[in-house]
């Protein structure tokens, strides 16, 4: 199912200011949260994480 466009934009918002995945309202996604990071994954947001400064 996808996910709302308005949910959407303001989820990649959130998630350009993490170097690590981030659910819609900005909380770090539980490695073992498969569902969250497929939806993380096909909606495109993996794209929009922040490089990490190392």
């Amino acid at each position: 199912m996808p996910v709302d466009p308005a949910i959407k934009k303001n989820w990649i918002e959130i998630q350009k200011k993490y170097d690590f995945p981030v659910n819609a309202i900005g909380v770090k996604i539980d490695p073992k949260d498969q569902a969250t990071l497929k939806v993380w994954k096909e909606e495109g947001i993996d794209q929009f994480q922040k490089e990490s400064k190392k």
